[in-house]
């Protein structure tokens, strides 16, 4: 992000005017090699092609705020590689995990990730290294620490049915791996701030939270994103979630957390009035069938339909519910930005 961007950000997130609607995207793997024109291996492989996409995105779309900025990633495969998970890679798809965990035994033997040294984390951190001065000279700085969040990456560790039943059925140990790959988390995220002293904000992406009923989330996610987002002191604490989300709503000061990216199947009313008025709400319009899928005009009507459900504009970061997906095109991220700016 520029600094302008950061500190309007900043300025949303505490209440202020900033005078404009802000538009912004998380942008990542499964949008821009498609959308510039390479493979996903070379986008993960080449520091200079990863590096050359993510400063066209910001110069086609300067006054668009993609979120976290210059993400440093290599799929879903980010975190799990420290533990050792074997990788899948796809030219023209994203890359897999393989599970680590084959029984539930495994959990208490699970090793203790090296953030420095582990797996696919050093690249990420040299990624950043060798670009910054570039993404600097354009204006750009690293701004956010990121991860996945901790049900997720246990999901991938010991795949999401297995790691759902254990929740009901071995519940000690499950929250023993919760506990363990939260404690992974916060030095992860930690230590990207140590490296990268301009980071002030936090973003955790995590759709297995939004499968838990209450009580599974007092007891288990509550505790771990808790300390996740307080961690360090962060400006921007940004949680994307874009399975069911009514829960985590609710519960979203409880765990220290004043940004969130939900489910489009979720009314930007709905979600505020269980949010509460001091949070960002990033959203909301269809991310696969209409900001990919669809053509210009439906997505400047899925706009305003989402501004129809709201009286309140403040304190909205006018995205769609997720993440990019593939095959969004320049004229429907425009068609966007047209929309937010017209009298909605």
């Amino acid at each position: 992000m520029t600094t302008a961007q950061w500190n309007d950000l900043v300025k949303l997130i505490e209440g202020q005017d900033i005078g404009y609607r802000p538009a912004g995207f998380i942008i990542d793997s499964p949008w821009i090699p498609g959308w510039y024109g390479v493979s996903n291996v070379r986008y993960y492989a080449s520091a200079s092609e990863w590096l050359k996409a993510n400063l066209k995105a910001c110069s086609l779309f300067p006054d668009v705020w993609f979120l976290p900025g210059f993400w440093s990633e290599f799929g879903m495969c980010t975190e799990p590689s420290a533990y050792g998970a074997r990788m899948k890679w796809m030219e023209q798809s994203l890359p897999h995990a393989e599970k680590v965990i084959r029984n539930i035994e495994d959990i208490q033997e699970l090793p203790v990730p090296d953030v420095e040294t582990d797996g696919l984390l050093p690249f990420m951190i040299d990624r950043l290294r060798e670009c910054e001065p570039a993404m600097n000279s354009e204006g750009h700085q690293v701004k956010f620490a990121v991860s996945r969040g901790p049900l997720n990456i246990a999901s991938f560790l010991m795949g999401t049915t297995e790691f759902m039943m254990s929740l009901a059925m071995n519940p000690a140990e499950a929250k023993l791996l919760i506990e363990k790959i939260t404690g992974f988390v916060c030095r992860w995220l930690k230590y990207q701030k140590e490296c990268f002293p301009s980071i002030e904000g936090i973003l955790v992406l995590d759709d297995l939270m939004g499968f838990i009923g209450d009580y599974e989330f007092n007891e288990y996610a509550i505790p771990a994103f808790r300390n996740i987002f307080s961690c360090f002191d962060a400006k921007a604490r940004f949680l994307h979630n874009d399975a069911q989300g009514l829960i985590t709503a609710r519960y979203l000061k409880n765990m220290n957390i004043n940004m969130f990216n939900f489910s489009f199947e979720h009314s930007m009313a709905e979600i505020r009035s269980l949010a509460g008025p001091g949070v960002v709400l990033v959203g909301n319009i269809p991310p696969r069938d209409v900001m990919a899928a669809g053509t210009p005009s439906q997505v400047k009507e899925a706009v305003k339909k989402a501004a129809s459900e709201i009286n309140d504009h403040s304190r909205i970061l006018w995205s769609v519910g997720g993440g990019m997906p593939p095959g969004v095109t320049n004229e429907n991220i425009k068609a966007f930005t047209e929309a937010v700016n017209e009298d909605i």
